[in-house]
């Protein structure tokens, strides 16, 4: 992770970012993208570890590089629940509002992109570009979490596994501009037990499940994390939604 940091900071991180085409930058000129460099550096966090606490004060707002993390909110009785996930090109934090909403942890290394709070809220004022895309971000984010909504509460424990492994892979292939489709290798940046957390399932459906998927020739594991999808169309026919990724009606 120090080698990605080191890389990006060297040399013109813009021109070569993996996320410059998605990113809350996506849309930035020359002058605007100079401007995001003087404000902005680079955090990296190991798997496991907390990037910001709920109720914390954040001094600063970023875009995931690379990596994974997962959002928490915990109940009064010391229960936590994970709401949401963080992908690459994901923005982190809210303009305008100091203190964090969620807990936000690393369910990965991940690379951050992080803009001082101050100047980004400064620059996102005057910057038409920069406004718009962080607004399709957010209404974007909006519809994917109705999609969610509809997941947790009707598709059954294995329309649950195939959705996050469908989501991933759309993620996958939208960062380089593709449509997805056909042989796709992603890597699952969630434990087991960090999947039955986040879809309301045991870890054992969990594992069952998974078992199932690969046994059917829907998927196929390598190791713990890397995930071989044979034919992307047949594990959205599994998720319950059509090949172009609504839902059957």
């Amino acid at each position: 992770m120090a080698a990605d940091v080191a890389l990006l900071s060297s040399q013109q991180a813009c021109d070569i970012c993996p996320i410059r085409t998605r990113a809350v930058c996506a849309h930035c000129d020359g002058d605007e993208l100079a401007e995001l460099e003087t404000m902005k550096y680079y955090r990296s966090f190991e798997a496991g570890q907390v990037i910001v606490w709920a109720g914390d004060r954040m001094d600063f707002v970023a875009s995931v590089v690379s990596g994974m993390a997962g959002l928490t909110q915990q109940l009064e009785d010391g229960r936590t629940q994970m709401v949401g996930l963080l992908l690459p090109s994901d923005f982190l934090g809210r303009p305008g509002r100091d203190l964090a909403s969620y807990t936000v942890t690393a369910t990965s290394d991940i690379l951050l992109c992080c803009f001082r709070r101050k100047p980004f809220e400064k620059l996102l004022r005057e910057t038409p570009h920069l406004a718009s895309r962080l607004l399709e971000m957010t209404l974007d984010e909006l519809d994917s979490a109705r999609d969610w909504l509809l997941l947790l509460g009707r598709k059954s424990a294995r329309e649950k596994i195939a959705s996050l492994l469908v989501i991933l892979a759309r993620r996958e292939a939208a960062l380089i501009r593709q449509r997805p489709g056909g042989r796709i290798v992603i890597e699952l940046p969630l434990t087991r037990e960090a999947m039955a957390d986040y879809l309301g399932l045991t870890l054992e459906t969990v594992s069952r499940q998974m078992g199932a998927l690969k046994r059917e020739g829907l998927i196929e594991l390598e190791g713990k994390r890397r995930v071989n999808i044979p034919s992307f169309e047949n594990l959205v026919v599994e998720s319950g939604d059509d090949t172009d990724g609504g839902l059957p009606v």
